[in-house]
Protein backbone atom coordinates (compact mmCIF):
# COMPACT_ATOMS: atom_id res chain seq x y z
CA UNK A 1 0.00 0.00 0.00
CA UNK A 2 1.13 3.75 -1.23
CA UNK A 3 2.18 5.54 1.67
CA UNK A 4 0.35 9.48 1.38
CA UNK A 5 4.09 10.83 1.03
CA UNK A 6 4.21 8.87 -2.71
CA UNK A 7 1.16 10.01 -4.31
CA UNK A 8 2.11 14.16 -3.45
CA UNK A 9 5.37 12.85 -5.16
CA UNK A 10 3.89 11.18 -7.84
CA UNK A 11 1.57 14.40 -8.72
CA UNK A 12 4.93 16.40 -8.63
CA UNK A 13 6.53 14.24 -11.50
CA UNK A 14 3.20 13.94 -13.74
CA UNK A 15 2.47 17.61 -13.98
CA UNK A 16 6.16 18.62 -15.66
CA UNK A 17 5.40 15.71 -17.71
CA UNK A 18 2.64 16.46 -19.06
CA UNK A 19 3.42 20.30 -19.85
CA UNK A 20 6.08 19.09 -21.77
CA UNK A 21 4.45 16.66 -23.72
CA UNK A 22 1.59 19.46 -24.71
CA UNK A 23 4.44 21.83 -25.68
CA UNK A 24 6.31 19.28 -27.86
CA UNK A 25 3.47 18.50 -29.43
CA UNK A 26 1.92 22.23 -29.96
CA UNK A 27 5.70 23.11 -31.15
CA UNK A 28 6.73 19.51 -33.54
CA UNK A 29 2.96 19.34 -34.54
CA UNK A 30 1.54 22.33 -35.19
CA UNK A 31 4.40 25.29 -35.21
CA UNK A 32 7.01 23.22 -36.95
CA UNK A 33 4.94 22.46 -39.64
CA UNK A 34 2.75 25.61 -40.01
CA UNK A 35 6.48 27.49 -40.55
CA UNK A 36 8.26 25.09 -42.70
CA UNK A 37 4.83 25.37 -44.88
CA UNK A 38 4.65 28.62 -45.09
CA UNK A 39 8.48 29.30 -45.87
CA UNK A 40 8.03 26.31 -48.58
CA UNK A 41 5.14 28.47 -50.27
CA UNK A 42 6.46 31.56 -50.28
CA UNK A 43 10.37 30.64 -51.56
CA UNK A 44 9.10 27.89 -53.81
CA UNK A 45 5.35 28.45 -54.46
CA UNK A 46 5.01 26.16 -57.41
CA UNK A 47 6.84 22.88 -56.01
CA UNK A 48 4.72 23.08 -52.48
CA UNK A 49 1.80 23.17 -54.38
CA UNK A 50 2.88 19.68 -55.90
CA UNK A 51 4.89 20.96 -59.22
CA UNK A 52 1.82 20.75 -61.20
CA UNK A 53 1.31 21.63 -64.91
CA UNK A 54 -1.26 23.53 -66.42
CA UNK A 55 -2.60 23.28 -70.15
CA UNK A 56 -5.14 25.92 -71.35
CA UNK A 57 -6.64 26.61 -68.05
CA UNK A 58 -6.55 23.32 -66.64
CA UNK A 59 -4.20 21.07 -64.52
CA UNK A 60 -3.35 18.63 -66.56
CA UNK A 61 -0.63 16.34 -63.61
CA UNK A 62 2.28 17.00 -61.86
CA UNK A 63 6.15 16.58 -62.43
CA UNK A 64 6.15 14.06 -59.84
CA UNK A 65 3.59 11.68 -60.45
CA UNK A 66 3.55 9.35 -64.16
CA UNK A 67 0.65 8.72 -65.55
CA UNK A 68 -0.45 6.01 -68.24
CA UNK A 69 0.45 6.11 -71.74
CA UNK A 70 -0.19 3.99 -74.41
CA UNK A 71 -0.77 5.09 -77.96
CA UNK A 72 1.98 4.60 -80.11
CA UNK A 73 2.49 8.41 -80.67
CA UNK A 74 3.63 8.98 -77.00
CA UNK A 75 6.40 8.22 -74.95
CA UNK A 76 5.73 5.14 -72.34
CA UNK A 77 6.56 5.58 -68.74
CA UNK A 78 7.69 2.96 -66.38
CA UNK A 79 5.34 0.16 -65.57
CA UNK A 80 3.39 0.87 -62.33
CA UNK A 81 2.67 -1.64 -59.36
CA UNK A 82 -0.25 0.52 -57.47
CA UNK A 83 -3.56 -0.13 -57.14
CA UNK A 84 -6.46 -0.23 -57.95
CA UNK A 85 -5.66 1.90 -60.97
CA UNK A 86 -1.78 2.64 -62.09
CA UNK A 87 0.36 5.90 -60.78
CA UNK A 88 -2.28 6.19 -58.12
CA UNK A 89 -0.54 8.62 -55.35
CA UNK A 90 -2.96 6.91 -52.74
CA UNK A 91 -1.40 3.84 -52.72
CA UNK A 92 2.21 4.10 -53.53
CA UNK A 93 4.11 1.24 -53.35
CA UNK A 94 6.47 -1.27 -55.60
CA UNK A 95 5.24 -4.90 -56.60
CA UNK A 96 7.14 -6.13 -53.66
CA UNK A 97 8.16 -9.45 -56.32
CA UNK A 98 11.67 -10.94 -55.92
CA UNK A 99 13.61 -11.49 -58.52
CA UNK A 100 13.19 -14.95 -58.77
CA UNK A 101 9.07 -15.05 -58.92
CA UNK A 102 7.86 -16.45 -61.72
CA UNK A 103 5.08 -13.58 -61.31
CA UNK A 104 7.32 -10.80 -62.14
CA UNK A 105 9.14 -13.16 -64.72
CA UNK A 106 6.05 -13.23 -66.66
CA UNK A 107 5.16 -9.65 -66.56
CA UNK A 108 8.41 -8.57 -68.19
CA UNK A 109 8.10 -10.68 -70.51
CA UNK A 110 4.20 -9.32 -71.39
CA UNK A 111 5.64 -5.99 -71.53
CA UNK A 112 8.51 -6.68 -73.75
CA UNK A 113 6.05 -8.32 -76.28
CA UNK A 114 3.71 -5.30 -75.89
CA UNK A 115 6.83 -3.01 -76.65
CA UNK A 116 8.22 -5.15 -79.44
CA UNK A 117 4.17 -4.79 -81.26
CA UNK A 118 4.50 -1.56 -80.97
CA UNK A 119 7.72 -1.11 -82.95
CA UNK A 120 8.45 -4.90 -84.44
CA UNK A 121 11.16 -3.88 -86.56
CA UNK A 122 13.28 -2.10 -83.36
CA UNK A 123 16.76 -4.13 -83.17
CA UNK A 124 17.49 -2.59 -79.63
CA UNK A 125 17.55 -4.09 -76.75
CA UNK A 126 14.82 -3.04 -74.47
CA UNK A 127 16.18 -0.98 -71.78
CA UNK A 128 14.98 -2.16 -68.19
CA UNK A 129 13.21 0.96 -67.13
CA UNK A 130 10.16 -0.07 -69.69
CA UNK A 131 9.63 -3.76 -68.06
CA UNK A 132 10.07 -2.98 -64.32
CA UNK A 133 8.08 -0.82 -61.88
CA UNK A 134 9.97 1.27 -59.32
CA UNK A 135 9.65 1.17 -55.57
CA UNK A 136 6.84 4.13 -55.57
CA UNK A 137 5.27 3.25 -58.56
CA UNK A 138 5.19 6.81 -59.59
CA UNK A 139 7.83 7.49 -61.16
CA UNK A 140 7.49 10.34 -63.71
CA UNK A 141 10.86 9.88 -65.33
CA UNK A 142 12.53 7.34 -67.47
CA UNK A 143 16.14 6.75 -68.54
CA UNK A 144 17.00 9.19 -71.79
CA UNK A 145 17.59 5.19 -73.21
CA UNK A 146 14.56 4.23 -72.93
CA UNK A 147 13.49 7.64 -74.45
CA UNK A 148 15.69 6.83 -77.60
CA UNK A 149 14.29 3.30 -77.81
CA UNK A 150 11.06 4.89 -78.57
CA UNK A 151 11.91 7.42 -80.59
CA UNK A 152 11.27 5.65 -83.72
CA UNK A 153 7.94 4.97 -83.06
CA UNK A 154 6.70 8.16 -82.15
CA UNK A 155 8.35 9.94 -85.27
CA UNK A 156 6.40 7.32 -87.47
CA UNK A 157 3.26 8.31 -85.29
CA UNK A 158 3.36 11.58 -85.22
CA UNK A 159 4.60 11.94 -89.10
CA UNK A 160 7.70 13.77 -87.40
CA UNK A 161 11.31 13.31 -88.62
CA UNK A 162 13.15 11.29 -86.28
CA UNK A 163 16.00 13.84 -85.59
CA UNK A 164 13.13 16.50 -84.26
CA UNK A 165 12.07 13.79 -81.85
CA UNK A 166 15.55 12.80 -80.78
CA UNK A 167 16.29 17.32 -80.29
CA UNK A 168 12.84 17.15 -78.11
CA UNK A 169 14.53 14.35 -75.92
CA UNK A 170 17.71 16.67 -75.26
CA UNK A 171 15.39 19.39 -74.65
CA UNK A 172 13.82 17.36 -71.99
CA UNK A 173 16.55 15.48 -70.41
CA UNK A 174 17.68 16.34 -66.76
CA UNK A 175 20.90 16.58 -65.83
CA UNK A 176 22.44 15.49 -62.47
CA UNK A 177 21.89 17.76 -59.66
CA UNK A 178 24.71 19.64 -59.60
CA UNK A 179 26.39 17.52 -62.01
CA UNK A 180 27.14 14.76 -60.16
CA UNK A 181 23.94 13.47 -57.68
CA UNK A 182 21.61 11.14 -59.65
CA UNK A 183 21.70 9.92 -63.31
CA UNK A 184 20.05 12.16 -66.28
CA UNK A 185 16.43 11.33 -66.51
CA UNK A 186 13.07 12.35 -68.92
CA UNK A 187 10.35 13.40 -67.25
CA UNK A 188 7.88 11.66 -69.52
CA UNK A 189 4.57 13.63 -69.03
CA UNK A 190 6.22 17.22 -70.45
CA UNK A 191 7.98 15.32 -73.33
CA UNK A 192 4.24 14.46 -74.47
CA UNK A 193 2.85 17.56 -74.06
CA UNK A 194 5.87 19.20 -75.56
CA UNK A 195 5.09 16.58 -78.76
CA UNK A 196 1.19 17.25 -78.69
CA UNK A 197 2.26 20.99 -78.65
CA UNK A 198 4.94 20.51 -82.20
CA UNK A 199 2.52 17.88 -83.57
CA UNK A 200 -0.97 16.85 -82.19
CA UNK A 201 -1.28 13.15 -81.72
CA UNK A 202 -3.26 11.30 -85.19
Amino acid sequence: MKSSATLPRQAGILRPALVVFAALSLVTGLAYPFLTTGIAAAVFPREAAGSLIEQDGRFVGSELIGQSFSAPGYFWGRPSATGPAPYNGANSGGSNLGPRNPALAEAIQARIAALKAADPDNPVPVPVDLVTASGSGLDPHISPAAAAYQAARVARARHLPRAQVDALIQAHTEKPWLGVLGEPAVNVLTLNLALDRLAPAR
